[in-house]
């Protein structure tokens, strides 16, 4: 275990080892095991193959972009419009990624850069929930980043596989399911009701930009605004404490 000293001499231990990150990855395996599979079946009746699908899980690794993208192919969408659009969705990780470096900063940059790659929302809720900015070691991220990616690996192809077969899945709103695991990450952040305010506020915002900003800048903005925000009010309460 890692050991550091806080304020009042008080020892705490941040987790280490790969085996913790991988016991910790094992509810997001379980998490991804439906949403992996109504992607997979989706895949497949927007026309790709299972290998196809395999290589998208494992060269893209985001629930989201491949969501995204694979409606987009069935479309017939142009290649640089399904770029450009999941370039934009995924420029969430700018920040996921800023509020992680404090506890991988001790990390050689490489190491860091390689790292990266595997930071979902999941993994990002569950190393930043554990942490809390305390540093900690590339063997435990690397228990809980690769046990998450080879779970959603296992369960878009394992969709896909099912989804040749089963066609009709396809038809029970299976699209709804990454929304819905969203939205059960956001209510366990919720434990403040400053937590609720910026959430609310970031909703809000999201949906006036859905009407004047073009593609997904809606995203990106309503989470800057609301978590300069959230970073505004917590320094007021610190300060006034």
């Amino acid at each position: 275990m890692l050991l550091y000293r806080t304020e009042g001499a008080a020892v705490t231990a941040a987790p280490h080892s790969f085996f913790h990150g991988f016991r910790l990855a094992l509810p997001i395996v379980l998490g991804y095991l439906p949403i992996g599979l109504a992607f997979g079946v989706l895949a497949r009746t927007s026309g790709l193959s299972v290998g196809e699908v395999a290589a998208m899980s494992i060269l893209v690794y985001a629930g989201s972009s491949q969501f995204i993208g694979a409606g987009m192919m069935a479309a017939g969408a142009a290649p640089g419009a399904i770029v450009a659009t999941t370039f934009l969705v995924n420029l969430r990780h700018l920040l996921m990624s800023a509020a992680l470096a404090p506890s991988v900063s001790a990390l050689p940059p490489r190491r860091q850069a390689v790292l990266a790659f595997w930071l979902t929302d999941e993994t990002f809720v569950a190393a930043s929930t554990e942490l809390e900015g305390r540093p900690t070691s590339g063997a435990f991220l690397a228990g809980l980043f690769w046990t998450s990616h080879l779970g959603w690996v296992l369960a878009t192809v394992g969709g896909a596989w099912l989804g040749g077969r089963l066609a009709w899945l396809s038809h029970w709103g299976l699209d709804f399911a990454l929304p819905a695991m969203f939205i059960a990450l956001l209510v366990m952040q919720l434990n403040e009701r400053r937590h609720l305010a910026v959430a609310l506020m970031a909703a809000l915002l999201s949906v006036l930009g859905a009407v004047y900003l073009p593609a997904n800048y809606n995203v990106l903005t309503a989470t800057v605004l609301a978590a300069a925000a959230g970073a505004a009010w917590s320094g007021r309460t610190e300060g006034a404490s």
